[in-house]
């Protein structure tokens, strides 16, 4: 039985990929007959777990599609998955364990809903005594007369401490969040503690088996799998089709993104932050979607625009990553999942970068030298370089446009010349950008904005050195009285906020005495965009505001 199990996944795995001519009959078949089968190894139970995904996401008809739900519902009760258990933990196969040091926001999200299946991992726990330090801070004051005379050990403490419902973990995340301190302090000190979680499976508990945006319409992959890889004449002529989707609709998104990460033992602050009243949906072709999801005002960066997305087959999250948008400009992160590899990767980046031209109206796009392999060994083995230069990207440093040169002649002289991983390692210690239009130097990764910061730090230092919040009080007020805002007790929430922010950096701007009260009246609404609940409105009137552009670019490079 188990043999015939094993020819099945194998036909399975040589086919699941090809479609037409009959394909979609074959992939049924095999499946209906790995449906009972038990696999002899965690190995072989994980690729047909993958199958089983990328069918989802990629089905031939409506038949095979609902095949692969049905062996996906099941897919925890399977005899294989629960005897591999232990050796399938961290694959996110519904019925198995995951095990990761999850973020802050993320550790609060999981204990929250799924309290009762999150546990610390005690033997992993390699700052045992750090959390020693914060019980008497954790418990009443009363609690102290035993915390000072017994000596148990910390774990041992925190088991005696939780309720009787409530897991160790549990326990341990809401007492940080109810402590007398900001969240974010809270944050901080939670995660220096880097407490390792275990999140055992449950019936409703994040699972890739079970990821799906439920409101996407189905397409059937009928043909061959794109290999095109866009251009950039049409990845600047390209149009998109942008949508809002309501609150409730959005916490869905928000959610599912949120889960696609704690899957994968990942984090994206951009998720974990994630506003559900800003979320855009963008529909592409053959049921492909990109999710846009905003941060609260509370997380948003001091001056860039960053938006976390998803990028979604038949509402099947397939891979993930960030736009950060200022200046004309959009910074891009991008990956796609291991499962989907093999799937349209070119073709999904080329709608990606269309976004990031049309959404956050970028005419040069930035990738990070880390996701071309600085730092990064599984980027620089996959030679990521090369993914992105073939689509148009280009760095400006001139060494490395020299050592590209060097290497597409040896490939015109050699086709079998592959780049090594030393080459690759050079090239990849510089961005990459595309240009879109005219090259330029006013764009992120040339732009030296961190030295705002600097130039924000020196002159807070000099005039209110220790005492900061005073600092914060007189910018406020200053700034309202250099812009002449009146009506400063009708701003939301996060328009204070964000208006404090910015004080100290409208204070210090160049020449801003000088602006024309129009040029004012714009910038109090920058300000509060920043602070609004879509984070696009503020781009779009950042970017039109050409004195506050040249002033932060003056700032920027004084501080150099």
């Amino acid at each position: 039985m188990s043999l015939q199990a094993t020819r099945a996944l194998r036909e399975l795995a040589r086919c699941f990929s090809e479609f037409g001519n009959g394909c979609g009959q074959r992939k049924y078949d095999l499946l209906s007959a790995l449906e009972k089968q038990t696999l002899p190894r965690a190995a072989d139970v994980l690729r047909l777990h993958e199958s089983l995904c990328f069918l989802r996401a990629f089905p031939d008809d409506a038949k095979l599609l609902a095949q692969v739900e049905h062996m996906l519902l099941m897919f925890a009760e399977r005899a294989d998955v629960r005897r591999h258990e232990d050796e399938l933990a961290n694959t996110g196969i519904a019925g198995t364990p995951i095990y990761f040091r999850f973020f802050a926001a993320s550790a609060h999200w999981l204990a929250q809903r799924w309290g009762a299946y999150l546990t610390i991992d005690w033997d992993e726990f390699e700052r045992r005594d750090q959390l020693e330090l914060w019980l008497a801070p954790m418990t009443l004051y009363c609690e102290t007369q035993g915390l000072d005379a017994y000596a148990f050990d910390v774990r041992e403490w925190i088991d005696r401490l939780k309720g009787p419902a409530e897991s160790d973990a549990e326990f341990l995340l809401q007492r940080f969040a109810r402590m007398p301190m900001s969240r974010r302090t809270g944050e901080v000190l939670l995660e220096d503690l880097d407490v390792p979680l275990a999140l055992q499976p449950g019936p409703d508990t994040p699972a890739r088996t079970r990821e799906k945006y439920a409101s996407a319409a189905t397409v059937y992959q009928t043909h061959p799998l794109s290999r095109h890889r866009p251009t950039i004449k049409e990845i600047a002529e390209s149009r998109i089709q942008t949508r809002k989707v309501s609150p409730r609709e959005g916490r869905k998104v928000v959610e599912l993104a949120r889960a696609a990460m704690a899957t994968r033992s990942r984090d994206l602050d951009a998720f974990a932050y994630g506003s559900h009243h800003d979320v855009l949906m963008i529909d592409c072709e053959s049921g492909l979607q990109i999710a846009c999801i905003g941060v609260v005002p509370e997380r948003r960066l001091l001056l860039e625009t960053l938006y976390g997305y998803m990028v979604l087959k038949n509402g099947v999250p397939v891979g993930y990553g960030a736009i950060t948008g200022l200046f004309n400009s959009a910074e891009v992160a991008y990956t796609i999942f291991d499962t989907f590899r093999s799937a349209e990767a070119a073709m999904m980046l080329g709608w990606v970068l269309t976004v990031a031209k049309r959404l956050f109206d970028a005419d040069t796009i930035l990738i990070d030298s880390y996701q071309i392999g600085k730092d990064n060994e599984d980027a620089l083995r996959s030679g990521a370089w090369w993914f992105y230069q073939k689509l148009g990207f280009r760095p400006r440093d001139r060494n490395a446009l020299r050592v590209m040169r060097s290497e597409q002649k040896r490939m015109r002289t050699n086709p079998t010349h592959r780049s090594t991983v030393k080459t690759l390692a050079q090239l990849a210690e510089h961005d990459l950008f595309l240009n879109l239009g005219d090259a330029r130097d006013d764009v992120l990764g040339l732009l030296p904005l961190a030295d705002v910061g600097l130039q924000l730090s020196n002159f807070l230092a000099r005039q209110f050195g220790a005492d900061r919040e005073h600092a914060a009080r007189v910018c406020s007020r200053d700034a309202r009285k250099l812009l002449g805002v009146r009506n400063y007790s009708r701003f939301s929430a996060g328009e204070r906020l964000a208006w404090n922010w910015w004080a100290p950096l409208v204070v210090i701007l160049p020449n801003i005495k000088r602006w024309p009260r129009a040029d004012m009246r714009a910038l109090v609404n920058v300000i509060r965009a920043k602070g609004g609940r879509g984070e696009l409105d503020y781009l779009r009137r950042f970017n039109d505001h050409r004195r506050l552009r040249s002033s932060l670019r003056q700032l920027a490079e004084r501080g150099r």
